[in-house]
């Protein structure tokens, strides 16, 4: 069963380390637990138009949380770094923001 791009690509993740590897062509995204590193690849390939040059994935753990006596922990989730090839164009996530 293949998965669409939309469910392998969860979000961009935006933060300040991740847009200064832009400059490099380097992407952080927040992927599917269970995608291996060829889907992440294909499924940015079909959905922005670009080359990915390579893919490497982590797993991040949830941190502990308290909220007043009561705690747990949040969500645990899987981050992937694409990069792209030089020739490529980039993504560019703030198209529709004005």
């Amino acid at each position: 069963m293949s998965k669409l791009a939309q469910d392998i690509i969860l979000r961009p993740i935006i933060s300040e380390a991740s847009m200064d590897a832009t400059m490099l062509k380097k992407y952080t995204f927040e992927v599917d637990k269970k995608a291996n590193k060829i889907e992440i690849a294909k499924a940015v390939e079909e959905l922005f138009n670009v080359e990915v040059k390579k893919v490497n994935t982590s797993h991040v753990r949830g941190k502990l949380r308290r909220q007043g006596r009561f705690e747990g922990y949040t969500r645990s989730w899987k981050k992937a770094i694409v990069t792209l090839t030089e020739d490529s164009k980039t993504i560019d996530f703030f198209d529709g923001m004005v």
